[in-house]
């Protein structure tokens, strides 16, 4: 609130452009790795070729929308295993659990795309316009000259281009790359696939160049939720206050008897990418990208004082820290009860997925009787049962099958409908539709009971694997 109470403080403050400046360090050359694997990863994987054979797609992975299908190199998901899939999203959620309890937001301040493309296009900047003293002062004049409008043009090209191929990236994991490539250049493509490379190209475009931390402080959900991962034990960003306090830039004179380490330099605060003082204590708006420490560290480098007054630390040290001696490990930091807890979850997921991977059948089968009507009389008096089935081939060539009843009811006789006897083919990579016929002669049991319960055998004649479905019987219940 305000100081007089009656005007509540506003939701929303305008955005004051931030100017990051260049910064060497540790952590600085490990964002740098992080973004060129993570891009390297996004911008070449739809070119990766992997041959499946004839019929299927050489793409290594493709999102196949068309026909319902998603290429993961040697794995093939279809619709119906999509629990791989949220399996997979669990996985996903419970790593984003497990980091931020050990560490923070390393994965805002490292990985996150809006990170990875805003620290791609805040290089671009540098590149263009210089570091933060000239991109200040080509900020802050006010009239646009020829030499202010060639490096803002060539920016905002260069930008534009960038958000470009990030748009067009994604389009290329859902349909054969090459091919929409060119269908793309020749004006050939699908107008849903231009439409989207519009939308993205906007978005990457005003998300990365524009926007930058507003995404993180005001649309991102994240900054909110992980005050719950987090304790007094995760290991953060922080600083040393007892350290470095009182700041002052006076090095020489008897007064300098009483200062800390903290020069004033505003070191940590220029090279920010957020625009916040490390100083004032956590704040919703660090993503824990660490550069302060590498600037910090710089200048306790030149300044003759140890490093780490800007550095991971967790509250629980503080006592510890305070009076001068060593913080705990940063081992017992990580692993923890909670941490513990998160990565056993994660593991066993992740081992339940890789087993059902590998024992899948690679036949899938549905069976559903026919109810309308329930059961026909033929003229010599046995009783007959239609049942659709649907067969799914997962591989790339036509296979035939056969469908065979359980032993039980040896007196039950199958027939396939079009086809004699009980074989039938089904195309490669598609699901077969067929009606199946099971007769009870008149006066056997399943005839003339009400209900009987009976198995379907399916077997694949190339592999010789079999499936089976519980199904039943009706009769006529003794009328």
């Amino acid at each position: 609130m305000s100081d007089t109470g009656s005007h509540p403080d506003p939701l929303y403050i305008p955005r004051e452009p931030v100017f990051p400046r260049r910064v060497q360090g540790e952590f600085r050359t490990l964002k740098w790795v992080i973004m060129i694997v993570t891009l390297g990863i996004y911008y070449v994987t739809p070119w990766i070729r992997w041959d499946r054979g004839p019929g299927l797609p050489d793409q290594a992975v493709l999102i196949d929308l068309a026909n319902r299908r998603f290429f993961f190199f040697w794995i093939e998901i279809w619709p119906h295993e999509f629990y791989f899939v949220a399996g997979l999203l669990i996985m996903a959620g419970l790593g984003l659990f497990l980091f931020t309890s050990a560490l923070g937001r390393v994965w805002c301040g490292y990985a996150c795309p809006q990170t990875v493309w805003t620290d791609l296009f805040i290089l671009v900047e540098r590149w263009i316009e210089g570091d933060r003293n000239a991109r200040l002062r080509l900020h802050r004049q006010k009239k646009m000259d020829l030499h202010k409008f060639r490096l803002r043009l060539t920016k905002y090209i260069v930008w534009l281009l960038i958000a470009l191929a990030t748009g067009g990236a994604w389009v290329f994991y859902f349909t054969d790359a090459p091919t929409l490539l060119r269908d793309l250049l020749t004006f050939d493509a699908s107008p849903v696939a231009y439409t989207t490379i519009g939308v993205l190209t906007a978005t990457t475009l005003v998300f990365g160049g524009f926007f930058r931390e507003q995404m993180c402080i005001y649309m991102c959900p994240w900054p909110r939720i992980q005050g719950a991962m987090m304790d007094p034990d995760t290991l953060t960003v922080g600083y040393r206050e007892w350290r470095g306090e009182p700041r002052g830039a006076r090095r020489k004179g008897a007064d300098a008897e009483g200062l800390g380490d903290c020069i004033d330099c505003m070191a940590c605060v220029n090279v920010c990418p957020m625009g916040i003082d490390i100083r004032d204590g956590q704040q919703l708006a660090c993503i824990t990208c660490a550069l302060c420490i590498d600037a910090c560290n710089e200048i306790m480098d030149k300044t003759g004082k140890p490093r780490g007054l800007i550095g991971y630390m967790a509250l629980s040290d503080e006592e510890r820290e305070r009076a001068g001696k060593p913080p705990r490990s940063v081992w017992k930091h990580v692993f923890r009860p909670r941490t513990l807890l998160y990565t056993f979850l994660w593991s066993a997921i992740g081992i339940g997925l890789v087993v059902m991977l590998f024992i899948r059948p690679t036949i899938s089968a549905t069976v559903h009787p026919v109810r309308q009507p329930l059961f026909v009389t033929m003229s010599d008096g046995s009783i007959r049962n239609s049942y659709d089935f649907g067969i799914r081939n997962k591989y790339g060539e036509e296979r035939g099958f056969a469908a065979h009843l359980g032993s039980d009811y040896p007196e039950l006789v199958l027939e396939v409908e079009g086809v004699p006897g009980d074989e039938f083919i089904v195309p490669g990579n598609a699901t077969g539709k067929q009606r199946i016929y099971v007769t009870a002669p008149k006066g056997s049991a399943p005839a003339s009971a009400e209900r009987t319960d009976i198995e379907f055998w399916i077997e694949d004649l190339s592999s010789g694997e079999r499936v089976y479905k519980e199904s039943s019987f009706v009769g006529t219940g003794g009328n």
